[in-house]
């Protein structure tokens, strides 16, 4: 996406990339078709519009975190596809650290749950049972051993873009901060989890601020783009999100509704430590200045819940979605918990599965649709209260954005079911936005967030309908969430 001084959307490009899923729980990536798809979307949105890349001040990244690659640093080249952050293959080995006691130690340094969810486990997991073939060497060794020999590298989807755009093994705070190995206070990669999940120090990238004046590197003149572009901003996607929404004050919050959906706190300079199942995390951080943590509830599967029913046939795209909840007047009793890679935040259940409560003879599709689309918002809820006991504020608006919220009877229900006003900006796909603006930050194509809280507007705001019956279905849906706990008994399956 091209944004101009405005933060108006001048081109875009988009591309689906391969959903890759060896066995049951267990979700891949092929980076390679990643980064061929990053530089078709870049030529692709710069050529439809005329743009020549020496037009551009400035690149910056954004990434669904915690998604894990380990490659050769010789080659570029991966040794293995990918582990996507809804994978669950370390589920085990995530149990065994629990059994250990490590749990506490783990939230203290990171302000993360162990969880299969975050890279820590991934990187080992590849370390362990990648291929040595793969890596075409005429003499294989044993993938471990050429990662403590200094040969592999590793890092989340943003350290992977900017080397392949820049050459430099590099990742922003807020990245480092969903790997489960970077300790958020100190602000340094920590040894002692290091040697925790056997992850040689040589692997992991230099930590850089997300709008970083020095700039992370530029793109070859002579490479793909024909130009030298400065790489100056990284952000995690919902921290990106947080950063577009202009949330640059304690207390401003934002849910971002993706392929998961993530409610984000702006904590200011302190780390908040949750008492309610939520996260911990690095925000932001400018060059110069102090980091900005934030509060994070995490949900795993909210759009992608959309998405399923179009796998399922039952709704030909998301847009049919909203007309077929808007024909019925409720779910009749029915409940859907789209635990499809286990419960996120509060509940932090790897084994939780997807489960629909509550048919009969006459449920029909609509039903079934409409209670996935109210599931999105009662996750939304169970997130925000656990997020009003840490924070101890009341949450006066939020603001929203990611593709769901287009659906304007989705952004209602949510408005009626967390009980407050919700607004949406009329650019909502703040992700890339907060990407470009900690770019353009960084090389002084914006001087100050001023202007860049004078660039959002509100599209629409949806306020609480009062006469709405929410207390008895929110007690159902924590029953339903009950009935899908726990259910996974061995590994991912």
């Amino acid at each position: 996406m091209v944004f101009d001084h405005g933060g108006n959307v001048i081109a875009n490009a988009y591309e689906k990339h391969e959903q890759i899923y060896p066995e049951p729980g267990w979700v891949e990536h092929d980076p390679m078709e990643i980064w061929e798809n990053t530089k078709s979307v870049i030529n692709t949105a710069l050529e439809q519009e005329g743009l020549d890349a020496e037009q551009l001040d400035a690149i910056g990244v954004t990434n669904q975190r915690e998604t894990t690659i380990v490659w050769d640093a010789e080659t570029g080249k991966p040794v293995h596809n990918a582990l996507v952050w809804q994978d669950r293959r370390t589920t085990d080995r995530v149990e065994e650290i629990q059994e250990m006691g490590k749990v506490e130690d783990i939230r203290e340094k990171t302000g993360l749950e162990c969880d299969a969810y975050f890279s820590a486990t991934k990187t080992e997991w590849i370390l362990d049972n990648a291929d040595p073939i793969k890596l075409q060497r005429s003499r294989p060794q044993d993938v471990r051993e050429r990662a403590e020999q200094g040969e592999l590298l590793m890092g989340t989807i943003d350290t992977w873009v900017i080397y392949n755009l820049t050459g430099n093994h590099i990742t922003d705070v807020s990245n480092a901060s969903r790997t489960m190995l970077y300790n958020i206070r100190e602000l340094e990669w920590d040894d002692e989890l290091l040697d925790l999940f056997n992850v040689p120090k040589s692997m992991v990238p230099e930590v850089r601020p997300s709008s970083d004046d020095e700039t992370y590197g530029s793109t070859d003149a002579d490479g793909f783009l024909g130009a030298e572009v400065p790489v100056a901003g990284a952000l995690g996607d919902q921290q990106a999100a947080l950063f577009g929404q202009t949330c640059f004050d304690a207390g401003d919050a934002k849910n971002t509704y993706g392929t998961g959906s993530f409610m984000l706190m702006n904590t200011g300079n302190e780390a908040v430590p949750s008492e309610h199942g939520l996260l911990t995390t690095i925000g932001f951080q400018r060059s110069g200045e102090p980091v900005q943590y934030a509060l994070e509830g995490s949900i795993f599967i909210t759009g992608a819940a959309i998405e399923w029913l179009e796998d399922m046939t039952l709704i030909e795209d998301a847009a049919e979605s909203e007309s077929l909840a808007r024909s019925v007047d409720s779910t009749d009793g029915v409940y859907v918990v789209p635990a499809f890679a286990g419960l996120g935040a509060p509940h932090w259940d790897q084994r939780a599965r997807g489960t629909i409560v509550g048919m009969t003879r006459g449920t029909r599709r609509e039903h079934v649709v409409r209670a996935t689309l109210e599931s999105i918002a009662y996750q939304t809820k169970d997130v925000a209260e656990a997020m009003v006991e840490d924070a101890d504020i009341d949450l006066a608006s939020l603001r929203v954005d990611g593709g769901a919220v287009k659906n304007n009877f989705l952004c209602q229900i949510q408005s009626n079911i967390i009980g407050t006003e919700i607004v949406r900006p009329v650019v909502d796909e703040t992700t890339a936005l907060g990407s470009a603006y900690a770019a353009g930050l960084a090389v002084g194509y914006w001087d100050t967030v001023d202007e860049l809280r004078n660039n959002w507007q509100i599209d629409r705001s949806f306020e609480v309908d009062e006469d709405a019956n929410i207390e008895v279905n929110y007690d159902r849906w924590k029953d339903a969430v009950e009935r899908a706990e726990d259910w996974a008994q061995d590994g991912g399956e």
